[in-house]
């Protein structure tokens, strides 16, 4: 018999309560990074890991700007959300390898936006055959490697393209330094 083990979603299951304030907010004013699962601070945004993800390496891209839809944000902030993505999927690309990408913007309840007053574009990287049983039969989703590795691995990656100005594809064979330049 294999067990699955995922111990942080029963924090979702016991606490799927909307939270009193805006985590997009609430985590970018925040100086706790890692425990936040902040992975990266852009000038007008940042890439985070979603504690609740649908597969590994589920990151979401936010503003800081508190807006519900793309149409509210000012050009230059809509540039960085998007170019904050496009890093985002070559640090995935580099670190994890997914096979593809579902990448997406919920604007509104009915869309399936969970948090629908702060825009957010989601990254979810996708392999073949990572949907199996679980979801189907037991309304659970199995996540193969703890979020705090995830958090490791991918900050390690980020602030390599960081030091490279982002410009500099990252390859899988490259292994990032331990002692890289931190994101200030």
């Amino acid at each position: 018999m294999k067990v699955i083990w995922a111990p942080w979603r029963m924090a979702y299951i016991k606490h799927s309560r909307k939270p009193a304030a805006c985590i997009f907010c609430t985590k970018a004013r925040g100086r706790r990074d890692a425990d936040n699962l902040l992975l990266h601070r852009g000038q007008h945004g940042f890439v985070m890991m979603n504690l609740f993800p649908y597969n590994s390496g589920h990151l979401m891209v936010a503003p800081y700007a508190h807006v519900k839809s793309l149409e509210s944000l000012p050009a230059e902030c809509a540039l960085d959300l998007i170019q904050l993505t496009n890093l985002s999927l070559r640090v995935l690309r580099a670190e994890i390898r997914p096979e593809g990408f579902n990448v997406g913007i919920n604007l509104g309840r009915v869309s399936g936006a969970g948090i629908e007053e702060h825009v957010h574009v989601h990254i979810v990287p996708r392999w073949n055959g990572d949907t199996n049983f679980m979801p189907l039969f037991a309304e659970t989703r199995v996540i193969p490697e703890h979020l705090q590795a995830t958090y490791r691995k991918l900050r390690a990656r980020f602030r390599l393209a960081d030091t490279h100005d982002g410009r500099r594809r990252l390859s899988p064979g490259r292994r990032p330094k331990r002692n890289a330049k931190p994101i200030s």
